[in-house]
């Protein structure tokens, strides 16, 4: 069987998107893990999967596997994809479209220069909700990693997020520290590590070890993370913009209980065609 995809990215951070309202299969992880591999499959940091909606207040359901094969609750580059996917591909004629993932309910915005905004929903900073162990709520939390103590904020943008302010995101231990804090027993379900230089109030610098898929060029959800992280330790002011090695995000934040607003592009690559 021949399934149609599309290959999309948005800041680099790269997407297989497969359409399975008007065709008809059933994807399992082995799937994303065999297609997810860069030197025999189509390569992606993860596996976009736009399905009928099973809820009558949404205009369609959204399913993310990352490229080891695990399913995820959320990815906000994925998300302003999914939106100019659906769009391109007359899946609906809609610029507001309400999503339907194992995170939540987002909505997704198309403007008219192109960028896409996606409401990504109240932050969750209660420990037990992000997942992750502590004794109480706070601004911050050191975990003990090694030898070393690592300060971090915990925050939950439908998928778990550790953040970190550094003093140079460019000899930022991601590689060596990232695994590592994304598999601390703290975070039962792991974590993704985001690594934030503040530049000024409203400009930082972020990169991002992905739970799943290692360091990406850009993580949306990460970059909301950070942003509520600065915002609410008073490094920085909404809106934030923030630059990644695949190129720039802007996050609004008005404070707690309030949505996080993500803007940024999502670009076509190419259409293919893989074999199930």
């Amino acid at each position: 069987m021949l399934l149609r995809f599309t290959k999309m990215h948005g800041l680099g951070n790269d997407f297989m998107v497969l359409d399975l309202v008007s065709q008809h299969a059933h994807i399992q992880p082995k799937n994303a893990k065999q297609w997810g591999d860069r030197y025999t499959g189509v390569g992606f940091d993860q596996l976009l999967i736009v399905e009928p909606p099973s809820n009558p207040d949404v205009d369609f359901r959204y399913r993310i596997f990352n490229s080891d094969g695990t399913e995820v609750e959320q990815c906000g580059n994925g998300a302003r994809c999914f939106a100019r996917f659906v769009l391109d591909k007359r899946l609906t004629t809609k610029r507001t479209i309400r999503v339907e993932t194992k995170g939540g309910i987002i909505e997704l915005n198309v403007r008219n220069d192109g960028q896409i905004t996606v409401d990504m929903g109240p932050p969750r900073l209660i420990p037990e909700q992000i997942p992750f162990q502590a004794e109480a709520q706070a601004l911050s939390y050191q975990v003990q990693v090694d030898e070393q103590c690592v300060e971090l904020a915990a925050v939950s943008m439908g998928n778990p997020h550790a953040v970190l302010r550094v003093d140079n995101v460019g000899n930022a231990p991601v590689h060596s520290l990232g695994p590592k804090i994304e598999h601390h027993p703290r975070f039962p379900q792991r974590v993704n590590v985001g690594f934030l230089q503040v530049i000024d109030r409203q400009f930082g610098k972020l990169r991002v070890w992905e739970r799943g898929a290692g360091e990406t060029q850009a993580c949306g959800t990460g970059a909301c993370a950070a942003a509520v992280a600065a915002i609410s330790q008073g490094w920085m002011d909404s809106p934030v913009q923030l630059e990644l090695p695949g190129g720039k995000l802007t996050i609004e934040w008005a404070g707690p209980g309030q949505s996080v607003m993500m803007t940024g592009p999502a670009v076509r690559v190419y259409e293919g065609q893989v074999r199930l």
